[in-house]
């Protein structure tokens, strides 16, 4: 087992029936979608939190591996009926037992159950997913995420949330028989911090570098380019046809998340998705060429998720 520091943050708690407004239309929920009308039937909280990810594990048990939080993220939350994403910070861990300790699912369970009562959360679901669902599960959860997934294809999965005037907390807890697994998100909006591109820059850091990163969005774990990435498609267009003489290969990448052979097939179609769109603008085939190079070109470390994000990119390369 990997040696541990002491990461986790104790919850100061007071009663459980303290600080919970008897009109849950104060808070500001910032949750959208199918998920948003879970929430209609958890009180808001104002139950005393020290910092995020807010609970302790009780005596005896420990993280098997150090926790990975992540600043932005998302995870798909069983609501008994459906799985429904919900986006945030992000913590998960699996779970297991320190100093000879021996494992019990029911105590850890009671535990973690207590705490996020006296939290002011509210148990929307425990129960199996359905396989159906869980084969729908996208690789970036299913594998970049198991740690926090823990073994929902044979365990029941709980869901918490916790309602707080200015925001949600989600729990994803899975009591498993020899150790267990949490995903704890803390919702807040996505900031964005690439930028758009314009063709002036793209070609200012192609005559400086011979490539450019540009910034283009795809659907979670697809190939399909979504509609916000418009504007630097356009930008990329607008570069070739000024400079008729520019031929450029678009290479696209991954982190390390997943199977090489997938992340090899991932980057590759997403480098054609962009071709294609270019060639729809107009752009003449022969003056564009694209392959996939998988996670093998990084650009910074694999071990965080600003590293990851990094990694994750389209090239433009002059040939």
């Amino acid at each position: 087992m990997k040696a541990l520091k002491p990461v986790w943050i104790l919850l100061a708690l007071a009663c459980a029936a303290s600080g919970i407004p008897a009109d849950p239309a104060s808070a500001q929920d910032t949750v959208s979608g199918p998920a948003a009308s879970i929430l209609e039937a958890v009180p808001v909280s104002n139950a005393p939190l020290g910092g995020f990810p807010y609970f302790a594990l009780p005596d005896g048990y420990q993280p098997l591996n150090p926790p990975e939080t992540r600043a932005f993220g998302h995870f798909l939350f069983w609501s008994g009926t459906a799985l429904h994403e919900v986006e945030g910070k992000v913590f998960l861990s699996l779970i297991g037992t320190k100093d000879g300790k021996t494992y019990a699912s029911y105590e850890l369970k009671k535990n973690i159950e207590a705490v996020l009562t006296q939290a002011g959360g509210r148990k929307i679901a425990d129960s199996r997913i359905p396989a159906s669902l869980t084969e729908t599960l996208p690789e970036d959860i299913r594998i970049g995420m198991y740690e926090g997934l823990g073994n929902v294809y044979n365990e029941p999965a709980q869901t918490w949330v916790i309602r707080r005037p200015d925001r949600q907390i989600w729990v994803h807890f899975v009591p498993g028989s020899n150790n267990a697994a949490w995903t704890i998100l803390e919702t807040k909006p996505f900031l964005q911090t690439g930028a758009l591109l314009p063709a002036e820059q793209l070609k200012q850091d192609l005559d400086t570098t011979g490539k450019a990163v540009i910034q283009v969005n795809f659907a979670t774990d697809r190939t399909e380019i979504l509609p916000a990435s418009a504007p630097q498609i356009d930008a990329v267009a607008g570069l070739l046809r000024t400079n008729p003489g520019l031929r450029l290969a678009i290479n696209g990448h991954t982190d390390e998340t997943g199977a090489a052979a997938h992340n090899q097939a991932l980057s590759d179609g997403r480098a054609k998705a962009v071709m294609a769109k270019l060639v729809a603008a107009g752009v003449a085939r022969d003056r564009l060429k694209a392959r996939g190079f998988g996670a093998s070109s990084p650009v910074a470390a694999n071990d965080s998720a600003e590293g990851r994000a990094k990694n994750r990119r389209v090239e433009l390369v002059r040939f």
